[in-house]
């Protein structure tokens, strides 16, 4: 699969703010000191080197940007946050999905976990792998993708790049096919000291592949997680390029803990015919920020969207999308659900970009949220941008509460009222749910939701 760059890059896509010369951002410097700390070697230093660059004259967004003026990054700029290396708990509990038992990778606190990985049961022609357990050659590969999607330069994508000193790697080879589903696992184990993690990922998806990936951010729940966790800043960044008539499936799933900052970027490129699925479920987090971008490389690219956020307590969420269909006959599919409850915050801001060259393009965007809560609160802006003029186009977004009689009919047949509340919750979530092609991981997911005690009463 050869690398093609768009004549039409999405626009606007939270794009970095940059300094002059003699007035730098001292916190985000603090940060880069942080992660640059440790050295790596050859074209990986390079690569480092060149997006620190970046950095160094760049600044943390505020408000005052369209892009991030209803995510208030003040709070994050307040805690001092350190590069720590932590020990590796080898009695450290997660969930291992049954489908992936053998086919899994995991790392604590951005530090590959080989005790705690499994990778024994994949067929020849993919590589699972860390970074720096790659071969030479392998490595030289993934020299081509790593860091060249679209977005390189946003702030917090390339603090993550000046970082990088290890990544999850997988690599599907031309015509292969992988049945069993790839589970990347990223912990967060927080401690006394404010802690700083930047997980990567990169997925390269040869010509007539097909893959299905799990890509899971959370905390340890083990024994010794009945201690505080503590404030720690997960800053992830995932790369997926699939390739011509190539099929990737990706479930990405966010589940850190309360004090956790978690900004996230997610890029994609798709080749001619290729189809792209991804199902991202936002739920932990005390303010949380999925950047999801696609860039269409080539004609007849189906490309389908489904989002699941559920916050409570004064947690604030932000899903921000961009589709950039630059060519013909391009298909995308968008549904993002929102429930949010007591004092939470969510943001949904989804555009998807149609220029002139892009005729017969197809794209449906939705954006349904549940208040839960008179005090809850939910932004939501879906964009259409449209210049070419043979296409099917349309967009929408629903605010509601659960209608009293909804719960009055279940009530009517028996049921309490706080269980109807949550039968209905749990149907609004389970239509995306439901759409995760890894069965264990419906059943842990709609458990979460089913528990969530909190949502489920007016506050």
């Amino acid at each position: 699969m050869s690398i093609q760059v768009s004549p039409s890059p999405i626009p606007n896509s939270n794009a970095v703010s940059l300094t002059s010369m003699l007035d730098r951002d001292d916190y985000l410097t603090g940060l880069l000191n942080q992660v640059t700390a440790t050295k790596t070697e050859g074209w990986l230093q390079e690569l480092r080197q060149s997006a620190a660059n970046w950095v160094r004259h760049s600044i943390i967004p505020t408000t005052r940007e369209e892009e991030w003026r209803f995510t208030d990054l003040s709070s994050l700029r307040k805690v001092q946050f350190n590069n720590v290396e932590t020990r590796i708990f080898a009695s450290l509990q997660f969930d291992i999905l049954p489908e992936a038992a053998n086919s899994r990778l995991v790392f604590v606190n951005g530090v590959f976990a080989p005790e705690l990985s499994a990778v024994t049961d994949l067929p020849s022609g993919i590589v699972v792998s860390n970074l720096t357990g790659l071969s030479v050659v392998e490595q030289e590969g993934v020299r081509q993708y790593l860091a060249q999607a679209e977005g390189a330069q946003e702030v917090f994508t390339a603090l993550n790049t000046a970082g990088i000193t290890d990544a999850a790697v997988v690599w599907v080879k031309k015509n292969v096919v992988v049945e069993t589903p790839i589970h990347l696992v990223f912990i967060s184990v927080g401690g006394e000291i404010p802690m700083i993690s930047q997980p990567r990922c990169l997925v390269v998806a040869e010509s007539g592949s097909q893959v299905r990936l799990v890509e899971e951010y959370t905390n340890r729940r083990d024994a010794e997680s009945a201690e505080e966790e503590g404030v720690y800043f997960t800053n992830a960044v995932t790369e997926v390029w699939v390739g011509e008539n190539a099929q990737v499936s990706h479930t990405r799933v966010e589940r850190e803990s309360a004090e956790v900052f978690h900004i996230g970027k997610t890029a994609i490129a798709q080749a001619r015919d290729s189809r792209y699925t991804c199902h991202a479920i936002t739920l932990g987090g005390k303010l949380s920020r999925h950047n999801l971008e696609i860039l269409q490389t080539g004609e007849q690219t189906e490309t389908t969207l489904n989002g699941l956020t559920v916050i409570y307590g004064k947690q604030l969420a932000d899903t921000h999308s961009a589709i950039a269909l630059n060519y013909p006959h391009g298909t995308s599919e968008q549904l993002h659900k929102c429930i949010v409850g007591d004092r939470a915050h969510a943001v949904f801001n989804g555009k998807v970009f149609v220029p002139k060259p892009a005729q017969l393009t197809n794209a449906a965007q939705l954006n349904r949220n549940l208040l839960l809560s008179s005090k809850a609160r939910v932004d939501t802006k879906p964009q259409l941008e449209i210049t070419a003029d043979n296409v099917k186009c349309a967009h929408g977004a629903t605010v509601s509460q659960l209608e009293d009689d909804e719960i009055f009919y279940l009530q009517s047949r028996g049921i309490d009222e706080n269980d109807a509340r949550k039968l209905l919750i749990n149907a609004f979530a389970a239509e995306v749910i439901n759409k995760i092609p890894i069965p264990s991981l419906r059943e842990i997911l709609l458990n979460i939701v089913n528990n969530l005690k909190s949502i489920s009463l007016d506050s």
